[in-house]
């Protein structure tokens, strides 16, 4: 069973996340909503899965508990292949779950800690 295959997102805690896109946008190119933006990619992993794969970036206002109990100022996202699948060996190797696993029309989603602390965020697109 294959794990990560790609980073979903990375996500950041910021003072002004509108001015922040904007600077990223002028000085960097990324162009981006309130939500934030995407970068479209593909690898031999998942071309085999005939469709697209994206990564999410989004600054995020300094105030999110989006990232709690970690108390870094980002998450990254990661792309896994099958989650209930790796949800249940993580748990079989003792790593907890971060509240339950969601499944909304983009996909599933459930969150673990590593061991400093880090929120880290496990999506398998839908």
């Amino acid at each position: 069973m294959k794990r990560v295959i790609g980073i979903g997102g990375v996500f950041f805690k910021a003072r002004d996340p509108e001015a922040l896109r904007a600077w990223y946008q002028k000085h960097l190119g990324i162009d981006s909503e309130t939500w934030g933006a995407v970068f479209k990619w593909n690898s031999p992993e998942t071309q085999a899965q005939q469709k697209d794969f994206y990564t999410a970036w989004n600054p995020f206002p300094e105030t999110t508990k989006y990232y709690e109990p970690s108390d870094k100022p980002f998450m990254v996202n990661y792309v896994v292949e099958n989650l209930k699948e790796l949800v249940a060996v993580l748990q079989a190797e003792g790593i907890p779950l971060i509240g339950e696993m969601q499944e909304e029309a983009y996909g599933k989603f459930a969150w673990i800690m590593d061991p400093e602390g880090n929120k880290l965020e496990l999506w398998e697109p839908a």
